[in-house]
């Protein structure tokens, strides 16, 4: 079975890895990892914010997860709990042992552990389809077994520690902590395109208290500064997504001065950040200030939702999921109810059109099987599964009217009335492609400086043509005081200012991208 799984991963996820350019200036000792950028993927989104761990994840998360590093304090969100990793889109190659063993992952600024799947997870489905470390195939490994666990917002990963050079473009950091992961559970892991995390946030939030990546660098002068550095390609004809650069800055990828803010509170790279503008306008709430977090494994703005509603007003932004309610019901509708009039089992309809299986007692989504068994490498698998839950509430919705003897059109339209109540459960919102140009600028006021992002900038295209979604890179999330109100700067603020991360000093900078 093994066997099989093994040879499947690698004709389904061939064309899925990554191979980033490394550059290296070895007088200057500045590290360059090329990034890949992956296309937003409408399906995989829609099937994350389904899922039944996903639905809750951004808010329900700032409930259940406390921070397990060394902060202390029970007032810490842990804001890795609050990470939707699906949405990510930038990943580079590491290597971990010698000889090195090739792992994709994500450069992390919101977290501080590296973790790989290990070949000792047997049990999760997502360690088959990725790449695993083998212990016994590295000359430098040394055993440590401490066991691991980090929660994220749409799952946890568990593992045990291990130790082992990691090698980084032309570094090499020796003795390197590192969690093997055994265990990966929920949809998030299963159809990512990375595998692994290499975080790049401080040691307080490390878990077990392991030594980040990035110190080590430092520690064992491997890097010319203290000093790591992102620039984002938004640009969607460019193969080359991106740069990290690990020991300074590139001049060639920003334009003009780097505005610095300091770190206010170590953990995450926190800083205090003023007014939100709509327009010239002030969203108020921030006026007084508010905390930002920079994190390179968010893709979009997350920000209280009293300010997101305002931009939400302001571009005409609707629920992702009430639309992709929509379609089922414009495209099904008729034929559900068609198919309770004939005294079809509900639970058997959705399967019967085509949007579910059926295990025996109902209808289930299809992704696991077309994630493994789909040779193409297409995630056609998960819309399946985010148009098997919308059929399903569907059907008992239009099962109750007719028990109320309502008509067809009444059925229809209270149906649709439904699906508009349905909240984005990831937050996020969409917007009509057309309506970009009468779209306001969204600005940001960082170190008494106007940050402006456009709304080509802030809004996400998914698709090509008619079938084309524009996607909102504003999401709503609501961290209480004494930590919030606070804003995460994901891939979408950083792709339009070049970000330096400055640990010698404790600051971030920014400045316009080139």
């Amino acid at each position: 079975m093994g066997t099989i799984i093994k040879t499947t991963t690698v004709t389904l996820f061939l064309c899925l890895l990554l191979f980033p350019i490394v550059f290296s200036t070895p007088n200057e000792r500045l590290i360059r990892i090329g990034l890949k950028k992956l296309k937003i993927d409408r399906n995989n989104r829609l099937a994350a914010h389904l899922d039944s761990k996903a639905g809750e994840a951004l808010k329900a998360s700032i409930r259940k997860y406390r921070l397990h590093g060394n902060l202390g304090e029970p007032e810490d969100i842990d804001i890795v709990a609050l990470k939707n990793y699906l949405d990510a889109q930038y990943f580079g190659e590491i290597g971990i042992g010698t000889p090195p063993q090739n792992f994709t992952v994500i450069f992390d600024t919101g977290s501080s552990n590296l973790w790989v799947p290990s070949s000792k997870c047997y049990f999760s489905i997502a360690c088959y389809l990725h790449s695993r470390y083998k212990s016994g195939r590295s000359r430098t490994y040394k055993a440590n077994g401490k066991r691991a666990d980090i929660h994220y917002g749409t799952g946890a990963i568990s593992g045990f520690f291990s130790e082992d050079h990691v090698t980084v473009g032309d570094l090499v950091v020796k003795h390197q902590e590192f969690i093997e992961a055994t265990r990966e559970p929920g949809i998030t892991f299963l159809v990512a395109k990375f595998d692994g995390i290499l975080g790049l946030g401080f040691k307080e939030i490390s878990v077990g208290n392991a030594v980040p990546v990035w110190y080590n660098m430092v520690n064992q002068d491997l890097v010319k500064e203290p000093v790591f550095s992102f620039w984002l390609n938004r640009n969607p004809e460019d193969d080359l997504g991106g740069e990290v650069v690990f020991g300074g800055m590139d001049p060639k990828h920003f334009k003009g001065d780097h505005t610095y803010v300091p770190v206010t509170q170590k953990g995450y790279w926190q800083f205090d950040m003023g007014d939100v503008l709509i327009g010239d306008q002030t969203t108020g709430l921030c006026a007084g200030g508010c905390s930002a977090i920079v994190d390179s494994g968010t893709s979009l703005l997350t920000g209280p939702m009293a300010i997101i509603a305002q931009v939400n007003h302001a571009i005409g932004a609707s629920g992702a999921v009430s639309q992709e309610c929509k379609a089922v019901v414009s495209e099904y509708g008729e034929t559900i109810i068609d198919m309770l009039l004939s005294k079809d089992q509900p639970m058997k309809i959705c399967s019967q059109i085509g949007l579910c299986t059926f295990d025996g007692t109902r209808g289930v989504s299809m992704g696991i099987e077309s994630v493994v068994n789909d040779t193409a490498g297409k995630d056609s698998g998960n819309l399946g599964d985010a148009m098997c839950s919308v059929c399903e509430m569907a059907v008992v919705w239009a099962q109750n009217q007719l028990k109320q003897n309502q008509t067809q059109e009444n059925i229809l339209e209270y149906v649709n009335q439904l699906c508009d109540r349905l909240p984005s459960p990831m937050g996020e919102s969409v917007v009509d492609c057309d309506g970009l140009s009468s779209m306001p600028s969204v600005s940001f006021t960082i170190g008494g400086k106007i940050f402006e992002l456009t709304p080509e900038q802030y809004i996400l295209k998914v698709g090509e043509g008619d079938v084309a979604q524009c996607i909102s890179g504003f999401a709503a999330l609501d961290v209480p005081p004494p930590r919030g109100p606070l804003w995460i700067l994901g891939d979408v603020f950083m792709g339009q200012f070049h970000t330096v991360f400055d640990y010698g000093n404790l600051q971030v900078g920014f400045a316009e991208a080139a």
